[in-house]
């Protein structure tokens, strides 16, 4: 998990520093349903593509199986996902992505986000490193 999240953070970077602004995996979808986003429509079908694609190849080429302890019916996780989704982008803000990227870009705006996103990636953390 830490892996991941280390990647995730050089992904981060690197998206801020070759596109000027944070990675937001939400307004980058939500771009592409709502048509906000047209103008750089091909940069976020390829982002998305990447996502797809990147567990796929993980799989396929490198021989990674994925592991999960998810015992529940996946049509309660699809419909749970698709909520934090409507409501990452109501509420513009989806705290795990900011308390990477958004948190290290040292704005006004990302201050308050950095106070309110620390409870839950402590809770998180704490939590993933006991179960």
């Amino acid at each position: 998990m830490i892996g991941n999240s280390y990647l995730f953070g050089l992904a981060g970077a690197v998206y801020l520093l070759g596109n000027g602004r944070i990675l937001g995996a939400s307004a980058t979808i939500g771009g592409l349903i709502d048509g906000s986003g047209r103008a750089d429509w091909r940069a976020r079908f390829l982002f998305i593509a990447g996502l797809i694609a990147a567990p796929w190849l993980a799989i396929t080429w490198l021989g990674l199986t994925p592991t999960t302890h998810i015992k529940t019916n996946r049509t309660v996780i699809v419909v749970a996902g698709l909520l934090v989704a409507v409501g990452s982008r109501l509420a513009n803000a989806y705290t795990g992505g900011h308390s990477v990227c958004g948190i290290s870009r040292p704005s006004l705006r990302g201050s308050p986000r950095g106070i309110s996103t620390s409870l839950p990636v402590a809770s998180a953390f704490s939590t993933s490193s006991i179960f």
